[in-house]
Formats: C-alpha cells, sequence, structure tokens
C-alpha cells in the first residue's frame, strides 16, 4: 500500500502543500480585528474583471463626495488601484486587512478605489500575479473606453477622472506593483485613456538569493526568515 500525502510545507497552518501536490489554503483564518462597514460614507460593490480566470475586483466610492467645491469647479474623483499582500500566496480583496484600508483609503483621500483580487502561489507561480494586476489595468482602460458597449454605473457617471490614477500595493502587492510599473513604462500611454500618475510601495517584498538589509536584521515574530524562506520556495 502507498503512503498517505504527508505536507511537506506548512505556512502557520493556514497554507500547506502535500506531498502529492495538492494545496490546502484555509478558508477559516480569525483576525484579531474587525471588518469595517462605513455604509454611510463609502459605497463598495463587487464586479469579475477576469472572466477566464474568475478573477473579481472591488470598487469604493464615497457616498457622499461632492462634485462642486467651494470653489465652484467641478472636482473628478482620483482613481486609486490597491493591489493586496500575502506573500503572493495568501490574501484577497475581502480580508479585513485590505478591506479596511480601502475603505479608509476611499473615504480619507475622496477617491474611487479599485482592489483587485490575483492568482495565487503555489497553484499559480508568478507571474501570473503580475499578469493578473496588468489585466485589471486593462479592465480599468475598457471602462474609460466604454469598450463593447459594456461599462460601470460607478466609473462612468463623469464624476471618475481616469488621467489621475495611484497605484498602491502592500507587501507582495508592493512588489506586483514594482513589476507594472516597469511594464507599463513611463506615462503608461499603453493604456489611454487612463493614465497612471504614481506608484506608491508600502513596505515592498522583495527577496532573492541575497539577503536584503531587513532579512538580515533581528527576525520579526511572525515573518520570520523561515517562514519568508518557505514563501519564495513557493513562488518561483
Amino acid at each position: 500500500m502507498g503512503s498517505f500525502p504527508h505536507i511537506v510545507e506548512d505556512c502557520l497552518g493556514v497554507l500547506q502543500v502535500l506531498s502529492d501536490g495538492t494545496v490546502f489554503r484555509s478558508k477559516t483564518i480569525h483576525f484579531n480585528m474587525p471588518v469595517i462597514h462605513h455604509q454611510n460614507s463609502v459605497d463598495f460593490k463587487d464586479a469579475m474583471f477576469d472572466k477566464t480566470h474568475n478573477l473579481h475586483l472591488r470598487i469604493y466610492k464615497p457616498a457622499s463626495a461632492s462634485n462642486f467645491p467651494p470653489n465652484g469647479r467641478p472636482h473628478k474623483l482620483p482613481i486609486v488601484v490597491f493591489i493586496h499582500g500575502g506573500g503572493f500566496c495568501l490574501g484577497s480583496r475581502t480580508w479585513p486587512t485590505c478591506h479596511n484600508s480601502c475603505l479608509r483609503f476611499a473615504s480619507g483621500l475622496n477617491a474611487v478605489v479599485i482592489a483587485p483580487d490575483y492568482r495565487l502561489a503555489p497553484e499559480h507561480r508568478l507571474p501570473a500575479a503580475m499578469d493578473d494586476a496588468a489585466s485589471a489595468m486593462r479592465w480599468l482602460q475598457s471602462q474609460a473606453l466604454r469598450e463593447n458597449g459594456v461599462s460601470d454605473a460607478w466609473l462612468n457617471s463623469g464624476e471618475v477622472d481616469f488621467d489621475q490614477v495611484f497605484v498602491l500595493g502592500d507587501s507582495s502587492g508592493g512588489n506586483i506593483a514594482h513589476h507594472l510599473a516597469v511594464r507599463l513604462g513611463g506615462g503608461s500611454t499603453e493604456l489611454a485613456p487612463v493614465r497612471v500618475r504614481g506608484y506608491v510601495l508600502l513596505a515592498p517584498f522583495f527577496g532573492g538569493v541575497v539577503r536584503t538589509r531587513s532579512e538580515s536584521g533581528p527576525s520579526e515574530a511572525l515573518l520570520n526568515l523561515d517562514i519568508l524562506d518557505r514563501y519564495f520556495v513557493m513562488v518561483p
């Protein structure tokens, strides 16, 4: 009789890879933070942006955004694309860490925020995540162009400024944002009329054969070197 599959990689019990290649990813992760619902200040909804890979994104829009500030001139809402973290292996637009941040960005910046999901490793190895981020940006372009007669009412109400787009990436999302910037290049001309004005990398997750400065310092309780090394084994 053959042996039963056994765990060969284990990331805090949340993600496990078995000897037969099966991947277990927990769906009951407990966060010691509540999900914020700013129902009176920000509206949000989900939309599919990639039918081929069944990928969705979440759109946040200030519910009471003023189109006419005190100077009387119309004001359009900038767009913030927020790419979540999770070591390329975990995370979702629905996680409290992502959702709560996007609510605050939409409210505090008075901006439309778009948070796309992307395919996760180890089932989908890099550069799948980078490809999906690019796909989300092309979806945004299709909204600006109103291609195929299909457009989202929130993005085509005349309140959104496709010429003022900013990409934020957290942790591995920062890595993805970096590669997105390299792929699109200065001015992001291939996305016209969408124009990316800047990229913000929040504690970007980079690593390689040579230790980075942060990896060489004191190890954190959660993101220790053993965990970080396991991530990079799974995602190449």
